[in-house]
């Protein structure tokens, strides 16, 4: 069997180091975003999340130095999805689906990333001191272009008249509701849980509920 040279195993052991960072950093971010969307910033330890995350207190103080490290690190992963799902509303696509697609992304989102969502609405609820000034620019900039695209199809005749930012705020709580309140959706249509199927299908009637 040939050798390494020391390159090479320089390389193997950075991308394995990498692997372990990176298997590590999420899984104090999973256990972390749960334990914030049930208590807060100010209810959640160190130590908790240490021993939830099955890692020494040092391991975890080694990839996030601080708890605000680890919570600022969560509201950024989620404006990555909220970039994400905008990123269909564009003025030279059509209506019907941008809108569609907007829908669906923000629904799978809520589907796939629900302590996430409850996280971030609570964050939210508390006055949104951990936004930094520069993410709430980023907010109202990523809406007043997606607003703009909006307004181009109504002022083209491919979109009703309407208030593009109160349109914008009806989706955000239609989709957001199936993560932050589950168990009231679940309830209502007499399922144990929310399944793939139930998101899939709430897409659909949401769209025809606005006449897409």
């Amino acid at each position: 069997m040939a050798r390494q040279s020391g390159d090479e195993r320089r390389k193997s052991g950075g991308d394995n180091e990498g692997r372990i960072r990176a298997r590590n950093e999420a899984k104090i971010l999973e256990v972390s975003v749960r334990l914030f969307s049930t208590k807060g910033f100010d209810g959640t330890t160190i130590s908790e999340i240490a021993e939830e995350s099955g890692l020494p207190k040092a391991n975890v103080y080694y990839y996030f130095q601080t708890k605000a490290a680890i919570y600022e690190r969560l509201i950024a992963e989620v404006f990555d999805d909220w970039d994400a799902a905008l990123r269909h509303i564009r003025p030279e696509r059509e209506p019907r689906e941008a809108i569609g697609d907007y829908v669906r992304e923000k629904l799978e989102s809520s589907r796939r990333n629900a302590a996430q969502s409850r996280f971030f609405a609570g964050e939210l609820l508390r006055g949104g001191r951990f936004l930094s000034r520069g993410q709430r620019q980023h907010m109202r900039d990523v809406t007043r272009e997606a607003c703009a695209a909006v307004e181009q199809w109504i002022a083209e005749g491919r979109f009703p008249a309407l208030d593009p930012r109160h349109f914008f705020i009806m989706i955000w709580a239609t989709t957001q509701f199936y993560a932050d309140f589950a168990p009231v959706v679940a309830a209502t249509l007499e399922v144990p849980r929310l399944r793939k199927a139930d998101f899939d299908d709430a897409a659909e009637q949401i769209l025809k509920a606005i006449h897409f």
